[in-house]
């Protein structure tokens, strides 16, 4: 009986860890493509201003994970440092939701690991077995391939997105140098209460400078469209419960079974985006994603047989 109660509170993460990302990805994309709201860094501010008031009570009232706190002012500047960095990467993934479809966006988001493992040689010179790297070929080959075939390419929106990937894997790598140590180490839930305040403080600045009419604009949007707030705070809460069902998935499942639905995640999230949405797909552009999937679980399967 524990055991069936173990695999439906699995089954149950899995869903909401889904569900949350995919349903934030899609919530993003509708509103930068719809009712003239055109602010991907006011967007990432609205997640941020979640995922910082809702970790707190997480953590401080719900006690999911213990409160870990900063020891020192070095540990203060380093998370402040990956906050910057994240920043970066959910800002250039939104701002190439506006240009790109979902599914091509995702195509090129399958692409973190040929950055991790390239950040990761230039930051440390310790080399992966060859086959390791030899897996990587598909996984850029395929983008390329996904490229030619994408009916609705846009370059700026294929440059922040490339942009969002490398920061997205710079950060991974990053977390893993600067927090090496056993006394900074923090959990994925205690770095987000932490990133998060810092981020919206990096964030409101630039959003007044570069989105100066964010307020006025939102402000009618919501007079206008009576479910603009709500998409707005439902949007917001998703990223901080994909976050939280990230790290629950994390815990409560292998790094092999991790790695095996986050594949089949990505592959979802195109689906779905294609059948809502209806952007235009060519057999070229499916052909070059499978291609970059492939590319990455075979990076995943080296990587645990070489370790």
């Amino acid at each position: 009986m524990s055991s069936k109660k173990q695999a439906i509170f699995i089954s149950s993460l899995v869903i909401l860890w889904y569900s949350s990302n995919i349903g934030v990805l899609l919530l993003n994309k509708f509103l930068l493509s719809n009712h003239g709201f055109r602010f991907p860094i006011f967007l990432t501010m609205c997640h941020m201003a979640a995922c910082a008031i809702l970790s707190y009570i997480s953590i401080v009232f719900l006690k999911i994970v213990p409160l870990q706190t900063l020891k020192s002012k070095s540990q203060f500047v380093k998370i402040a440092t990956l906050s910057i960095v994240f920043c970066g990467s959910v800002v250039g993934g939104n701002i190439s939701l506006r240009y790109l479809a979902v599914s091509f966006n995702q195509a090129v988001g399958a692409t973190t690991p040929f950055f991790t493992a390239l950040f990761a040689y230039l930051a440390t010179l310790k080399r992966e077995a060859w086959v390791t790297y030899a897996a990587l070929v598909p996984v850029v080959t395929g983008v390329v391939i996904a490229s030619g075939g994408e009916p609705s390419f846009h370059f700026f929106g294929f440059v922040m997105c490339i942009s969002a990937t490398a920061a997205r894997a710079f950060k991974s790598v990053l977390q893993g140098i600067l927090l090496s140590s056993e006394g900074e180490k923090l959990n994925s839930m205690n770095l987000l209460l932490y990133m998060s305040p810092i981020a919206i403080l990096v964030l409101l600045p630039a959003a007044l400078i570069m989105e100066p009419n964010v307020v006025d604009v939102t402000l009618s949007l919501g007079r206008e469209h009576k479910f603009m707030w709500l998409l707005l705070l439902v949007n917001s809460v998703m990223a901080y419960s994909a976050n939280l069902s990230n790290f629950l998935v994390t815990k409560h499942t292998s790094a092999l079974t991790l790695q095996v639905l986050g594949n089949a995640k990505g592959a979802v999230a195109v689906v779905i985006s294609i059948l809502l949405f209806k952007n235009p797909v060519t057999v070229i552009g499916i052909g070059g994603y499978m291609i970059t999937v492939a590319g990455v679980v075979a990076y995943g399967e080296a990587k645990r047989r070489f370790r």
